[in-house]
């Protein structure tokens, strides 16, 4: 097997953001937002919108329909509830956005269950058959984040959703990808998902402010019978305008000009070439930490793609650091919540490179050097 070549492309911008989201854009990327504006409802945003759907398409290796909304993950974590859930929910809780998809299951009014797993642990498939049974599979769905950007965990979701439709075939399964999509293979129709989520500032690394999904059809036969679905969020009419390739509400057409731009990009890239990129930056971050006698939050086995979290073991300023970093135009994350300090986190997403992190690493340890 050829061994993908790693080596930065020729004119790539130099690397600010090491962190879980934004991320940088390239500026072919960002130059398309300052196209001149279409209609809203010209055939020329048809077409325009018409192209990303089939390109995303491609992304989440599905035949089924992919939604695309102005807002952010945030809303398609509630679009989800509101209309795949009538009462119960269980929601699997390992880090805080999939804390944040538990309390949209409250705020939208559904019998949420938590199933509190301790951060930096995956959640695992015999968690979720045991779960099921305790309801006696009488869930509507269950929630999961495939990779936790607050700990740098990615959970298994192929044997999760092979659980869910071995123990309860009816709950849908309902994935939040917002920080590792398009930086791993996720096939929504091989694993048999119901719902895939993202957004398009982490991995995709287009500017925040659009969200994704793709979205199976026993999902929307389950949501006719669903009230209360909204407007802005009802899956039904989100359905019927895509078939016409537009949306019901005024789209961000400056962002749908950027993503269209990313998503050309991203293909002539290759996926399985992106795919390869970003597990070997995962992998490179995670040997500078450990050779460096850092730890690392996320178990064994179950490390994300796409974002490190490390544990601050020497006792780093992580504050100082980015004072320094920031000198050098460079940027990492601080712990988050209750672990800042404790931790810090570095993203290896989007357009980044081996070459980025290596700039990045050195830099570390050169103010690492000066307090000792």
């Amino acid at each position: 097997m050829t061994m993908p070549d790693f080596s930065t492309p020729v004119g790539k911008p130099k690397q600010r953001l090491f962190v879980p989201g934004p991320t940088d854009v390239h500026p072919h990327v960002l130059a398309a937002q300052a196209a001149p504006m279409i209609g809203h409802r010209s055939d020329e945003l048809e077409s325009l919108f018409g192209k990303c759907t089939e390109q995303m398409q491609q992304l989440y290796y599905t035949d089924a329909r992919v939604f695309i909304m102005a807002a952010s993950g945030s809303a398609m974590q509630e679009a989800a509830i509101r209309n795949a859930v009538q009462r119960r929910v269980i929601n699997f809780v390992n880090g805080a956005f999939s804390r944040r998809w538990y309390d949209v299951s409250v705020g939208c009014g559904k019998e949420a269950i938590l199933v509190d797993v301790p951060w930096g642990t995956a959640v695992k498939p015999a968690q979720v058959e045991e779960s099921l049974a305790l309801e006696d599979g009488q869930v509507d769905a269950i929630t999961v984040v495939h990779n936790e950007t607050s700990t740098g965990v990615a959970s298994p979701i192929e044997a999760i959703a092979a659980t869910v439709r071995r123990v309860s075939p009816h709950t849908l399964i309902l994935v939040d990808a917002v920080s590792s999509f398009s930086g791993t293979k996720l096939p929504f129709d091989t694993w048999e998902l119901d719902l895939l989520l993202t957004s398009s500032q982490k991995a995709l690394a287009v500017p925040p402010g659009l969200t994704f999904a793709a979205v199976s059809d026993r999902l929307i036969d389950r949501a006719a019978a669903v009230p209360d679905r909204g407007w802005y969020f009802d899956f039904l009419q989100l359905d019927r305008y895509r078939k016409r390739s537009t949306t019901p509400a005024t789209p961000a057409i400056s962002l749908l000009q950027a993503l269209s731009v990313q998503l050309d990009r991203i293909l002539a890239e290759g996926l399985e070439a992106r795919y390869a990129r970003h597990a070997f930056c995962a992998q490179k971050t995670r040997c500078w930490a450990s050779c460096h006698g850092f730890g690392l939050m996320a178990e064994a086995g179950y490390h994300s793609p796409t974002v490190t979290t490390v544990e601050n073991d020497l006792g780093l300023d992580i504050g100082a650091l980015n004072r320094f970093l920031g000198e050098q135009e460079m940027q990492i994350a601080n712990g988050y919540g209750e672990y800042k300090g404790k931790t810090f986190r570095i993203g290896h997403m989007g357009e980044v490179w081996p070459s980025d992190l290596e700039r990045l690493f050195a830099s570390i340890e050169e103010f690492m050097s000066q307090k000792q």
